[in-house]
């Protein structure tokens, strides 16, 4: 089975997430605005969510993790729990 790893920042609005995304491709770092804004608690370990295989995260955060470039951010993405900024560190494909 398919197996990845990724990071990831949660917050409540489109606009906020848009703005971190901004703020991360200017050279800010990922893992110190997961701690400073994700409302996840995986925020407090820089947004890691470790490893994890196809279905056990909600549909459109699987779709992104499992398909998106490694190493590079996306988002924002919604589910049901806000908007995500994602960024797939590992994925054995």
């Amino acid at each position: 089975m398919t197996q990845a790893s990724a990071r990831h920042i949660l917050v409540d609005s489109e606009a906020t997430c848009q703005d971190l995304k901004n703020r991360i491709e200017s050279g800010e770092d990922f893992a110190k605005l997961a701690q400073e804004y994700s409302s996840c608690p995986s925020g407090k370990s820089g947004g890691e969510l470790g490893t994890f295989g196809r279905g056990q995260m909600v549909p459109e955060f699987d779709k992104v993790v499992f398909s998106a470039p490694v190493n590079e951010v996306q988002g924002p993405v919604k589910t049901q729990f806000g908007y995500h900024l994602l960024e797939v560190t590992r994925r054995d494909d």
